[in-house]
């Protein structure tokens, strides 16, 4: 697995290295210093799994979380007990607390493997031939508050405009982030998300119902009972794409 180490100390960086290089399964292929050195990282590498401090000068590691279109694995690392719990209720695959030990790092990376080989080879195919566009398979980083969530994309039904936000439907939770929905509909597959409306984004795995609606329009009942407008200009094609 292709590995990022992430870490404003230096001396943090290169002794988690050391561990890593000992380890076959990984290959570090990049260490950042801060969060806009490792957004460029990320991009350019595209790694499997980012090892991530957690405090870090001017952006801490959960804001880079959120500037990513994409999140690949995380592994946070922290010296501090007090963000062990918030790893936590972000949902992060592991955390290690520093300094490392070698055998922590190993539990974390047959964890991380896995997580990684219940991906179906369908899956990871899908992947790998859509790196422009986010798939079903890829995950998000939501914060609301003091809580976050790594979400996976295949689980999110709805996407709702609002204002210069945009509104994550998921379980139970409607979270917001700061990004515009034209922004985000470049960047999702069209095979598995439909622009419903200039306020809506729709999963079309979560499609469970169409009804016609007002002016050749259409209503879109999805699992868990969300009602959504298709506008009249985005109906025919939407029939089209549901081969109706």
């Amino acid at each position: 697995m292709r590995a990022i180490v992430i870490d404003d100390e230096r001396l943090a960086r290169k002794e988690l290295i050391t561990l890593l290089n000992q380890l076959e399964s990984v290959d570090v292929v990049g260490e950042a210093v801060n969060v806009d050195d490792a957004k460029d990282k990320i991009e350019q590498l595209n790694p499997d799994v980012i090892f991530l401090d957690i405090q870090m000068p001017e952006k801490t590691g959960f804001e880079l979380l959120e500037e990513l279109d994409n999140v690949p694995h995380v592994i946070f690392t922290t010296a501090y007990d007090e963000y062990a719990l918030k790893a936590f209720q972000v949902n992060a695959l592991d955390y290690l607390l520093k300094p490392i030990e070698p055998k922590r790092l190993e539990e974390a990376i047959t964890k991380l493997q896995g997580k990684i080989d219940g991906y179906t080879k369908s899956e990871e195919s899908l992947s790998v031939h859509s790196q422009k566009k986010l798939t079903l398979e890829d995950q998000v980083f939501v914060k609301d508050g003091d809580r976050c969530w790594f979400v996976r994309l295949s689980n999110v039904r709805l996407f709702e405009s609002d204002g210069n936000y945009i509104k994550v439907y998921f379980d139970n939770f409607k979270p917001m982030i700061h990004k515009s929905l034209n922004a985000l509909d470049e960047r999702l597959d069209e095979k598995s998300f439909f622009r419903a409306s200039r306020k809506h984004i729709i999963n079309l795995g979560w499609v469970e119902g169409i009804e016609p609606w007002f002016n050749g329009g259409l209503v879109v009942t999805l699992r868990g009972g969300d009602r959504i407008e298709v506008s009249r200009r985005q109906a025919a094609r939407f029939k089209e794409m549901m081969s109706l």
